[in-house]
């Protein structure tokens, strides 16, 4: 995807929840002798780098960050292998990022907007930010002022193969993300093979369910980049002609436009479940994809189509093969 946004999204998942209801250790002791501390003292400064970030911040990492605080950036830590010290969450942390669970389920929860006294709870050493929107005004000084903070992209919504290159060069781990991109783009051209042989040019749509609202991401992010950027998908025309025309992330879909959506596939993220008044509306019932059966359904609380990242992008091209490709 790349465009994404955790603020749009925060927001999205707020109204499911209102509508559904190890270190660097210096060995040295006192005794140590003069000459043994200084050689301790080089060797951190060789294994400390500092790092420019998007804002031109330079930013000293440790050598080895144990308590990371990179909210909405999980999805890229545990494909490097990292834990962090808490992940992102919604309504009091009543909304995490379901699909890491097996990877998070132990990890304590933080407000999405991290709140600075909650952050320097966890006694970060290092700080991960996912746009210099999250540090507007002097939130940089701040967040600065608790532990080292790198900023990863300018935009509200940045390239998400760019973000997962930054933060393996902030971890010294280019080689491991390099490898996470290769098998990523070797999933994409094994899922587009599969997708032309079963449904050719056939349109796919990737909608939500909301409070009995529709809604569609713009064909840049989330499942939009992945469907009609990575697979060549052909978007219907209205999601393309709402993307053509809304700057938003999230777009409702009105019940004019929803009559004219002549997709032939849709995946459905639905937060109101199977007895939502609006899966049971004509115009619904009328789409293309509905009248032939051709519907995939998510639960919004634990799948990764709201999301963006590696391990995202690669769980709905899972999604994708399971429903599409016999």
């Amino acid at each position: 995807m790349k465009k994404k946004s955790m603020y749009i999204t925060s927001l999205m998942l707020a109204l499911f929840l209102t509508v559904t209801a190890c270190g660097n250790n210096n060995d040295n002791s006192a005794a140590d002798t003069n000459e043994g501390q200084a050689d301790s003292t080089n060797e951190n400064a060789e294994t400390e780098r500092t790092l420019t970030d998007a804002m031109g911040h330079e930013v000293t990492v440790p050598a080895e960050p144990q308590s990371v605080i990179a909210s909405y950036l999980e999805d890229y830590l545990v494909a490097l292998d990292i834990t962090p010290a808490a992940q992102w969450s919604v309504a009091d942390g009543a909304t995490v990022q379901g699909y890491l669970q097996d990877s998070l389920a132990d990890v304590p929860t933080i407000p999405y907007d991290l709140p600075l006294e909650t952050v320097t709870s966890f006694e970060p050493d290092l700080i991960i930010m996912d746009s210099a929107e999250m540090v507007e005004g002097n939130k940089y000084d701040q967040y600065s002022r608790i532990a080292p903070t790198y900023v990863v992209g300018t935009e509200q919504n940045n390239d998400w193969r760019e973000e997962l290159q930054k933060i393996g060069e902030v971890f010294g781990k280019e080689d491991e993300a390099a490898k996470v991109l290769e098998e990523y783009n070797q999933k994409v051209e094994e899922t587009k093979e599969g997708l032309k042989a079963s449904i050719n040019d056939e349109s796919i749509a990737a909608i939500w369910l909301v409070g009995n609202t529709f809604y569609i991401v713009n064909d840049a992010l989330s499942s939009g980049d992945v469907l009609y950027n990575d697979l060549g998908v052909t978007p219907p025309n209205v999601v393309q002609e709402i993307s053509d025309n809304s700057t938003a992330n999230w777009s409702e879909i009105s019940l004019e436009k929803l009559a004219e959506l002549d997709a032939d596939h849709i995946f459905l993220i639905n937060s109101d479940g199977n007895g939502a008044d609006a899966l049971q509306d004509d115009i619904w019932q009328n789409i293309p994809a509905v009248k032939n059966g051709n519907i995939y359904e998510y639960a919004a609380d634990d799948s990764s189509w709201l999301y963006t990242g590696p391990i995202a992008n690669t769980k709905m091209l899972e999604d994708i093969k399971e429903s599409l490709i016999k």
